[in-house]
């Protein structure tokens, strides 16, 4: 019984290991310091701890793992729609700023 409180724990930790760096996202719109890649590293970890706990039919590993992935998601939409806007900003900024030339 022990065993399975401590999985459950861990279970809670890291489905909920992501959603303060969602919170950051969105409230700051930025993702300047938020690397893609480990985003998507970590999702297919979790997608394949997911189809484990699948194989294994066992409900703390599948939940933990779907709340995981959908918290991932997320944050990688999240990162797609704010570099997007930072990248159009910084076009924007550097067109405005160049100095017109011969006038």
């Amino acid at each position: 019984m022990i065993w399975k409180l401590f999985g459950v724990f861990a279970a809670v930790l890291t489905m909920f290991g992501f959603v303060p760096q969602v919170i950051k996202m969105s409230r700051t719109k930025s993702v300047h310091d938020v690397s893609v890649i480990s985003l998507v590293q970590f999702l297919v970890g979790v997608s394949c701890w997911m189809v484990y706990g699948i194989h294994l039919n066992d409900p703390i590993i599948i939940v933990a793992n779907a709340v995981t992935w959908l918290t991932l998601v997320a944050a990688l939409t999240l990162h797609q729609v704010y570099s997007r806007r930072e990248k159009e900003a910084r076009r924007v900024e550097r067109e405005t700023d160049t100095p017109d030339i011969g006038k």
